[in-house]
């Protein structure tokens, strides 16, 4: 699957992979930073999210394809990779399957275990705002008021909006394939898995993505990786404390 991407500086490759209903957009203002940095950032869209291809199929086994098949295109080796909650899941199994290709890896906020699922109520709401044809992004806040009382977690999926027509408003999303595997996404890395180069994990002290408890199965998998906690973050670590992310990850690259 050829995967769709927003490629900001030029020097060393960067792979951002987003999380589970995000886009590789979401990353820019980040993007942009590391690029002064001297990075060649590429801000990818996984498969049936933002403006990659739609499919039915939908694992991580596959999603590590559609990445090693974007690096082989663009043929891109001794790359960092950076991924979110789901990309974090994504990124994982990459770099153990192609350690080749992976100089460093950076986890942001999600283990290698099993998380049950929970992104219920979400589904609901953008199944309903998908099917009640809203013609403006004020109206579609509103609408979806009604099932996330979260703020930020609304304007955050609200990115996926987009015209489709003049009069019609729908979501990039693949929503049906997404509702379809859902229980795909909370999967654990597969047990034999392994990546040996430097790795770091970064948490937010208000998120229980990351519990202590987690600490030695990524060793396990990941050996040489150490855990960083950004304070008074949650889950978004990266969008609430901005700053102190970016502070970390650019000591570790």
């Amino acid at each position: 699957m050829k995967l769709h991407s927003n490629i900001i500086g030029e020097g060393k490759p960067f792979l951002i992979l987003h999380g589970f209903l995000g886009m590789g957009d979401n990353w820019k203002t980040l993007g942009k930073q590391f690029a002064d940095d001297g990075f060649e950032i590429h801000l990818i869209d996984q498969r049936n999210h933002g403006k990659s291809p739609h499919s039915q199929d939908f694992s991580y086994e596959l999603m590590a394809e559609d990445l090693l098949e974007y690096c082989n295109s663009k043929n891109l080796k001794d790359i960092i990779l950076l991924g979110h909650s789901m990309g974090g899941k994504t990124a994982m199994l990459f770099s153990c399957l192609h350690p080749e290709i992976v100089q460093k890896l950076i986890i942001v906020d999600i283990a290698p275990k099993y998380y049950a699922q929970h992104h219920q109520q979400i589904l609901k709401g953008l199944t309903a705002l998908d099917e009640a044809s809203l013609t403006s992004r004020g109206d579609a806040e509103d609408f979806l008021k009604n099932y996330i009382p979260e703020t930020g977690v609304r304007l955050f999926l609200l990115k996926n909006l987009y015209w489709k027509t003049k009069d019609k408003l729908t979501l990039r999303l693949n929503l049906q394939s997404l509702i379809d595997n859902i229980e795909n996404v909370g999967l654990a890395l597969n047990t034999d898995s392994k990546f040996e180069k430097p790795a770091i994990f970064i948490r937010g002290t208000n998120s229980d993505y990351i519990q202590n408890s987690d600490f030695s199965l990524i060793e396990k998998h990941f050996p040489s990786a150490e855990i960083v906690d950004i304070q008074g973050a949650g889950h978004w670590v990266h969008a609430e404390k901005m700053k102190e992310f970016y502070d970390a990850v650019l000591q570790f690259v």
